[in-house]
């Protein structure tokens, strides 16, 4: 590769009047020195034309057919949108290369035809790129492969899909050996990590990390109610007429929300108080690809003035009209507002400007801190974990689809990834027996024999069906079985989880797509509508809830022991920590503050202990468990990012003992195995690891039956096999994912040292938010109820901010 641009390039630059830009430069710096390379840039900085700059220039120096360039995405979206951006300069430049897409949305027809005449460049998935590695071609498809682009690898790296691409990666480093690795990803807190991740064996001096240039500081605020800031709830609702004036003031905008749920609600609020019929979108990954498109599109032209979306659209979309981004309830972490801002003003010298709408007090307090992190420079801490067995189980499968495999060839291999570096024999080995019988428990079923040895050491697939098979089922994206919503002509418009779709009627009402929908009938595993003006539901998914960030929740805490910060808060939230240190105490950020107080002929526990929704939720089960025995007679918990509250029939007069280090022993223990946390865990590695299909030819498994299989596998191994792979894969997704055990040992840890124990004569001011929250889950339902409900919760907020 030459030392400078060539010309067409070097005019084409010219033409829009742009420089070569220092990272861009570096990045083709490393290509021609024939390293790998990380680049970390800001949003706007041209990341991903400096990522395919060194491919471009080498296919106009050295034309070639063939797959050249891989480009990796953890978005369909974001894959399509890269295509578009890149096709503009190939086509302005004249340049004979061809770009397309893969995923799971592209026509057979096509992925066939990939497959035996490849583009030069091809922008995919993870999971579509692991499929290709399981034909018998891979080889000659990916045997002149010079370079894999990972975009976004903060967002991949740390997860399973992060796994199946490091393992995939390793795979094509064998069939191309020359092949250069880069990895473009945001701000991050640690790039070493992310070099280490990225080197083939680990080894982060093969990899060059490029920096690219700071651009402007975000302009970041946080909305101030016009009345007060309320005392509990998590999204910001209250403020719809306030968004809609911002959405008003500003060219285009986009609402970001934290869940699925959250967008179509938001978007219902602000559709309700849209005088104005302002144009505003919805958008999320649960809605048809049509109906994203649509919407996206829609804001590439400038016809939607707003925009109400998940994480759907946090990376890489490239909307140059977008001048504010709205987050609605707390963000949960520094890192991600920043990347969520980072999609107004897609310009490197430009400020972002985004705005928080806090959800309640305590977010008020979290907002603060991210902002103050964000100026400190402080970002989300990363946390790499070893490589997950089942997704290692799923590439061994892949491999064999492919061809035979040597044992010990193939662990080197995998051994090569950074995920797997430290796999042990034995873990590998219990591989390889679950891949050829299902493990000790089921090996007298033929239908868990998938591969053989074929003579010492070299293994196969057992028959040809296997292949089809695991192709049908791989991937590490197991989302709750979903139900399809269609029109009665047919259109898609998305999907719901079969969850929420099974407890509709015909004549029942939901609002999905911005759209109030009518039950019409069902089909199958389709649920056919119409479009209604009926009041509905918002439709409810499962899943994991986002948890705030340690470093956020040490902020916090120190929001609430110092008062200089105090004078930055709104009046409201000044009095409500004032009369908190006056009615109970407000705690030192290392102190773990216990209250306990008698409320309405019930008595209650509230722990603030600042560690997270999951770490809480658990712990809530924990004591309950533990308040049982001791004849405290608990009633309800509820929990939220900052505290724990427990109600009971008697007094707890000793918290010490309910938090005793002993809980995450034996107690911990049996109380996942008995949850339905467990067998949810398994239900995922078991598919992800191939012991159960969600699909067969023609045929989808429904979520009933998906649940019964795994059950039924689980019931076996527990009883006669518990060490099984399978359910020590379980158990570690059980423990970091499900009720994230280390916060929740941490938490158990400091109250041991730090507990300050207040025995309050009646509710206090930091108690407020989730008593409401009790308070409510306790009134029974139904309209004329609300009007007595406002009643009581503001007797609370009364009794509780009363300084005697």
């Amino acid at each position: 590769m030459s030392a400078s641009l060539p010309a067409v390039i070097d005019d084409w630059f010219a033409q829009r009047g742009w420089r070569l830009r220092d990272h861009q430069a570096g990045m083709l710096k490393a290509a021609r020195d024939e390293r790998h390379a990380l680049l970390v840039a800001a949003t706007g900085a041209g990341k991903t034309l400096a990522g395919f700059l060194p491919s471009l220039v080498d296919l106009i120096e050295t034309p070639s057919e063939g797959l050249h360039t891989l480009y990796i995405s953890p978005l369909k979206a974001l894959a399509v949108d890269v295509q578009r951006n890149l096709l503009t300069p190939i086509e302005e430049m004249g340049l004979p290369i061809r770009v397309e897409t893969r995923s799971g949305d592209t026509p057979s027809n096509r992925k066939q035809r990939q497959r035996s005449r490849p583009p030069q460049m091809l922008l995919t998935t993870p999971e579509s790129l692991s499929l290709l590695l399981s034909y018998p071609d891979a080889d000659r498809l990916f045997g002149g492969l010079r370079t894999i682009i990972v975009d976004e690898v903060h967002a991949f790296a740390k997860e399973k899909r992060g796994d199946l691409l490091s393992l995939a990666m390793a795979r094509l480093q064998k069939l191309s050996p020359g092949m250069r690795r880069v990895g473009l990803s945001a701000t991050i807190a640690d790039p070493d990590a992310y070099r280490a991740w990225l080197a083939p064996d680990g080894d982060i001096d093969a990899v060059r990390l490029v920096e690219g240039e700071p651009g402007a500081p975000a302009d970041l605020s946080i909305l101030t109610p016009e009345e007060r800031v309320p005392w509990s709830g998590h999204s910001g609702r209250y403020a719809a007429s306030q968004v809609l004036d911002l959405i008003d003031q500003h060219g285009a905008s986009i609402i970001f929300c934290n869940t699925r749920s959250l967008c179509e609600l938001i978007f219902q609020d602000l559709w309700s108080a849209n005088d104005k019929q302002l144009p505003i979108g919805v958008h999320h990954g649960s809605l048809s690809r049509e109906a994203r498109r649509k919407v996206e599109l829609a804001m590439a032209e400038g016809r939607l003035r707003g925009l109400v979306a998940t994480a759907s659209l946090d990376m890489g979309l490239d909307w140059g009209n977008v001048d504010l981004v709205a987050q609605m309830g707390a963000p949960k972490g520094s890192s991600r507002l920043l990347q969520r801002v980072g999609r107004a003003n897609h310009r490197l010298n430009e400020p972002s400007k985004g705005m928080i709408v806090p959800g309640n007090r305590f977010e008020y307090l979290e907002a603060r801190a991210c902002l103050d992190a964000i100026d400190d420079g402080e970002l989300d801490p990363e946390q790499f974990r070893p490589g997950a067995l089942d997704v290692l189980a799923q590439h061994v499968m892949g491999v064999a689809c492919a061809g035979p495999f040597r044992s010990d060839e193939l662990l080197a291999e995998v051994r090569s990834a950074a995920p797997y570096a430290g796999l042990r024999d034995e873990e590998w080995e219990a591989i390889l027996q679950l891949n050829a019988t299902g493990g000790y428990a089921l090996k007298a079923y033929d239908k868990y024999r998938r591969l053989v040895e074929q003579e010492p050491g070299l293994w196969r697939i057992t028959k040809p069906a296997v292949a089809q098979k695991h192709r049908l089922n791989a991937g590490v994206i197991v989302d709750n079985v979903m139900m399809d919503v269609r029109f009665r002509n047919g259109r898609k418009i998305g999907r719901v989880e079969e969850g929420f779709g099974s407890t509709l009627t015909i004549g029942d009402a939901f609002f999905f797509s911005g759209l109030s929908l009518e039950v019409e009938g069902f089909k199958d595993a389709d649920i056919i509508v119409r479009a209604s003006k009926k009041d509905g539901r918002i439709v409810s998914y499962g899943g994991q809830r986002m948890s705030m960030s340690t470093h956020l929740a040490a902020r916090v805490r120190g929001f609430l022991a110092d008062r200089t910060q105090w004078t930055r808060f709104p009046d409201d939230v000044r009095e409500w920590l004032d009369v908190q240190s006056r009615r109970s105490i407000l705690p030192e950020p290392h102190e773990l503050l216990v209250e306990t107080f008698p409320h309405e002929g019930r008595h209650y526990l509230v722990a603030y202990s600042f560690d997270g929704w999951n770490a809480h939720q658990s712990l809530g089960m924990l004591i309950t468990n533990r308040m049982e025995r001791a004849g405290l007679k608990p009633l309800n918990w509820v929990a939220n990012d900052y505290a724990l509250a427990v109600s009971s029939l008697a007094p707890v007069t000793d918290p010490r003992a309910l938090f005793s280090a002993d809980i995450l022993e034996d107690e911990f223990r049996q109380w996942v195995e008995e949850s339905h946390l467990l067998k949810r865990a398994f239900r995922e590695v078991a598919v992800i690891g191939g012991l159960v299909e969600r699909q067969h030819p023609g045929q989808r498994k429904t979520g009933k039956q998906v649940s019964f299989s795994t059950d039924l596998i689980y019931d076996v191994l527990k009883r006669y096999e518990p060490d099984h792979l399978l359910m020590r894969a379980a158990w570690e997704d059980a423990k970091a994912r499900m009720t994230e055990l280390g916060r929740l040992a941490r938490l158990v840890e400091r109250a041991a040292a730090t507990m300050v124990h207040v025995e309050a004569e009646r509710v206090t001011p930091l108690a407020v938010p989730l008593m409401v929250v009790i308070g409510r889950e306790q009134a029974p339902g139904g309209a004329a109820d609300e009007a007595l409900l406002v009643e009581a919760e503001q007797a609370l907020i009364d009794a509780a901010m009363r300084i005697d």
